[in-house]
């Protein structure tokens, strides 16, 4: 009845611990912002931090140190929307409005960083063939041992070289208009300072160059300049072509012009006639070997009468009916006779003749095979030797062609060449008018003396910038995953229980010397505990009460007869029973190491008035100790019989506490939780994780036990942090101090 009674009052107290509520706030509270919290995160890290900054800052400075410094050097241009005309209307290209003056300087930009500026660049100043040139940026000027597997022929290594340049010249070249002028600025940068001069010039230099070119229809130097360049394009064409004429005679390539529409020249060649024709009998002398070769390999290891072509043979298919009329006389014949009988004898001996017959014709058909197949192989090398002969001719007729057509190609570009520079030319004689360059330089590029790269400054800022984000990275990570409960925030935050008391961190000797001294620090905080316990539940303090912890160590004895004691001080009727049937501490505590107590009684050879004793120093304190210590304490804890105890100790004692073994590993705590009317939890602030504490709680949680609250020990303020300074100095101290002068 006394159980059914405690259980109907837990269910109408409302449950202090509900383990989903408690997650939920904490994961909630987790995503608030607390500058406390944070500062006090700051503070536990603060050598993580410091580590993570300097390391980052070292990196940055060693990263700057290993960079090659570049300098960058610019030149400034001016560009004008329209240029000075010397005769009125003499533009062949219109020019545009005022209205459009913006996207006109941005298209000159676009024109300055286009890659055929580039190109006329590199060629300008053979950018591809000079090695400086790659020196300025680390790299090596492409040659055949470093150039890739793709890149083969001189043509195709200047290509790459052409391209590789132009990579580099397009990468590092900077051209910056303001948005309130007309001067355009190229940049170049480069890790020799000469160099990136001598490219910021010649950039701007080609640019005017080739404005020129394109407004050479309007000033007399550009149609001189014109002109100039007609005469060399012509010279050009002559040498091409007798070169081209020259090449041809000497190689004995003869040159014909194709029919059709198609006039260009092109080349006669009787080899590869014939190479296609070697090619073709090559390709069938393959296919016949292989034919033969399959016949071959079908029946090189297949006994002869396995062999189709054998058994197909007209006169072994005689021999071998003529060998199964002699089988079947001799099968007759040995039936009558021995084996000695000479008719025996004879037509054993005649099936044996037969049999090396039949062997020798099968054996010949086999050679006859074998013979195809050689012969085949010999036609099939012989004819592959041809078509290697004449792919060696073919091939050094081509590379006497590449050469031709090189030189063809040259011929063909001047000739294009002059054609468009004559026919420009007539264009421009036949304007009337022209105009100034509206291109100038206004700076040229000097050879800067500082480097422009690397900043150390900067590289130190962004490596400090990228120390504190990685420190700010590795300070949430580690509280995120920081599952120890070190202060009483932790204690409602992570596990979502209320807190009861609050003991500061102390020795083993003031924790034996809590009776003693009732003022200390310890004392104090045990006092605010019972006080707190008397107003746990709506009726008061818990009747009966269990004192656990998640693991050992965490102060539940201490804790228990601290407790105990208090409440006898205050006039009530206590006993303290020791629950830990495992690793009895109580007896030792009290100094009555062979008292016995919970064990024989439990076990029924001990009565409950025999297993009970009072404490010297305090008249309303009882104890019973656990010894002796059972062979299996989970049965006796488990029986009915720790149910009547409880009960029995209840009605003669006002509060009935037990200390009760770890929760973690063991079935003891639960069931001491199961029978008496509260539990409460110890925490050690110094060990105490929060996993190993929710998994206790959770085995609460399974016997409907009713967990009052936590109880947190061994505090240290210095290892909380935070806004706990305050439980440090004189937290417990108040009038101490004027009690000693007194």
């Amino acid at each position: 009845m006394n159980e059914l009674h405690r259980q109907a009052q837990r269910s109408d107290e409302p449950e202090l611990f509900d383990q989903d509520t408690a997650y939920s706030e904490q994961d909630d509270s987790f995503l608030e912002i607390n500058l406390h919290r944070i500062f006090a995160a700051i503070r536990r890290n603060l050598i993580w931090i410091i580590l993570a900054v300097v390391i980052c800052a070292a990196l940055g400075i060693l990263a700057t140190m290993l960079m090659v410094p570049k300098y960058q050097a610019t030149s400034t241009i001016l560009v004008e929307q329209e240029a000075d005309q010397i005769i009125e209307n003499s533009e062949l290209t219109p020019v545009g409005s005022y209205q459009d003056a913006e996207r006109f300087l941005q298209t000159q930009v676009d024109v300055i960083e286009s890659r055929a500026l580039a190109l006329r660049v590199i060629q300008d100043e053979d950018l591809a063939n000079d090695p400086r040139f790659f020196e300025g940026f680390s790299a090596d000027m492409p040659s055949a041992e470093n150039a890739p597997d793709n890149v083969t022929g001189e043509e195709a290594l200047a290509n790459y070289r052409q391209d590789q340049a132009l990579k580099l010249l397009s990468e590092n070249l900077k051209v910056s208009l303001p948005a309130t002028s007309r001067l355009v600025a190229i940049q170049f940068e480069s890790a020799d300072p000469v160099l990136s001069a001598r490219i910021a010039n010649a950039v701007a230099e080609n640019y005017i160059e080739s404005n020129l070119n394109r407004k050479f229809d309007s000033s007399s130097y550009a149609r001189s300049f014109l002109s100039q360049q007609l005469d060399e394009a012509r010279q050009q064409l002559e040498e091409s072509e007798r070169e081209l004429n020259q090449y041809s005679r000497e190689a004995g390539l003869i040159r014909v012009t194709s029919q059709g529409n198609d006039k260009n020249d092109t080349t006669l060649s009787v080899t590869n006639d014939s190479l296609v024709q070697a090619n073709s009998a090559a390709s069938s002398a393959t296919a016949a070997r292989i034919e033969a070769e399959d016949r071959w390999r079908n029946i090189a290891n297949v006994p002869v009468l396995s062999v189709t072509q054998v058994l197909t043979n007209p006169a072994v298919q005689n021999l071998l009916q003529e060998r199964s009329r002699v089988e079947t006389e001799l099968a007759k014949e040995r039936a009558r006779h021995l084996e000695e009988h000479p008719s025996v004898q004879a037509l054993v001996a005649q099936v044996e003749q037969l049999n090396q017959r039949i062997e020798s014709i099968g054996n010949s058909i086999k050679r006859a095979v074998y013979l195809d197949y050689q012969s085949a192989l010999d036609q099939e090398k012989s004819l592959e030797n041809r078509v290697s002969d004449l792919r060696n001719s073919a091939l050094d007729e081509q590379d006497r062609g590449v050469q031709f057509n090189v030189l063809k190609r040259v011929t063909e570009t001047n000739r294009a060449l002059y054609d468009s520079l004559l026919e420009r030319y007539n264009q421009l004689n036949a304007t009337a008018g022209a105009a100034s360059n509206n291109v100038s330089i206004v700076d040229r590029a000097a050879i800067p003396r500082v480097p422009s790269s690397p900043n150390l400054v900067m590289n130190l800022a962004l490596s400090i910038l990228l120390g504190l984000a990685l420190a700010t990275a590795i300070v949430f990570l580690r509280e995120y995953f920081d599952d120890v409960i070190r202060a009483p925030d932790d204690v409602e935050r992570k596990l979502g229980l209320p807190l009861l008391g609050l003991v500061p961190k102390t020795d083993e000797n003031a924790l034996r010397q809590i009776n003693i001294d009732r003022k200390s620090d310890v004392s104090e905080a045990y006092h605010s505990l019972v006080t707190n316990l008397n107003y746990a539940t709506r009726n008061g303090l818990p009747r009966s009460l269990v004192i656990t912890s998640a693991q050992e160590g965490e102060g539940k004895t201490s804790s228990a007869s601290a407790i105990a004691y208090d409440l006898a001080r205050l006039g009530r009727k206590v006993l303290l029973i020791d629950g830990d049937l495992r690793r009895p501490t109580v007896h030792r505590y009290y100094g009555v190491p062979k008292q016995k107590g919970l064990t024989d009684l439990l076990a029924g050879l001990m009565s409950f008035e025999d297993a009970i004793f009072q404490t010297e120093d305090q008249p309303n304190l009882f104890y019973m100790t656990a010894l002796p210590i059972p062979p299996d304490p989970s049965v006796l804890l488990g029986g009915p019989r720790m149910g009547e105890v409880l009960q029995q100790a209840e009605q003669l004692f006002d509060t009935v506490i037990i200390d009760s073994p770890p929760l973690l590993g063991l079935s003891d705590a639960p069931t001491l939780a199961a029978h008496a009317e509260a539990v409460m939890v110890i925490i050690d602030a110094s060990q105490g994780h929060r996993g190993a504490i929710k998994a206790a709680l959770r085995r609460l949680h399974l016997v409907h036990a009713n967990v009052l609250g936590a109880v947190l020990t061994k505090f240290d303020p210095q290892a909380a942090g935070g806004d706990y300074g305050y439980y440090g100095y004189k937290y417990y101290r108040y009038g101490r101090d004027e009690t000693a002068e007194a």
